[in-house]
């Protein structure tokens, strides 16, 4: 089973670089270039872990993190961030994200994160279900 990514960032050979890196790495990648953008992709699409750019022009990263885990949330979200914006990368963790990485960032790094982001998701998920079952058996008086 593929990863299911999904990259949002302005800067578009950035993005297009990063995806290419991922997608030999066997990596299902999508791509957003604005907050709005990756919003519309994500009605639509089942992603495991997005990778959000801080800035952006328009919707930031934090108003878009926001956004992302009021419609799902438990997508995990990785923040992007430059030296300038550290804090609000750490802001974004506060608010749900799973992590953040430093611009320009090493794709090991990067996939290192991706990978324990996509197990925090699928545990999480995994504990939703069992809770699930047991709500049905015990409304059933089979606990």
């Amino acid at each position: 089973m593929k990863i299911k990514i999904l990259l949002v960032d302005d800067e578009r050979e950035f993005t297009d670089v990063l995806a290419e890196r991922l997608e030999t790495r066997d990596f299902e990648v999508a791509k957003a270039f604005s907050g709005d953008e990756a919003l519309e992709i994500l009605k639509d699409l089942n992603v495991d872990v997005v990778v959000l750019d801080v800035l952006m022009p328009g919707r930031d990263g934090i108003a878009t993190l926001q956004e992302m885990k009021r419609m799902k949330p438990n997508v995990e979200v990785i923040m992007l961030t430059g030296h300038g914006t550290v804090e609000t990368a750490v802001e974004g963790m506060r608010l749900g994200a799973f992590d953040y990485l430093m611009k320009p960032t090493e794709t090991k790094d990067l996939i290192e994160k991706l990978v324990r982001a996509f197990k925090r998701k699928s545990e999480q998920e995994d504990r939703i279900r069992e809770a699930e079952i047991q709500r049905i058996l015990s409304t059933r008086g089979w606990s």
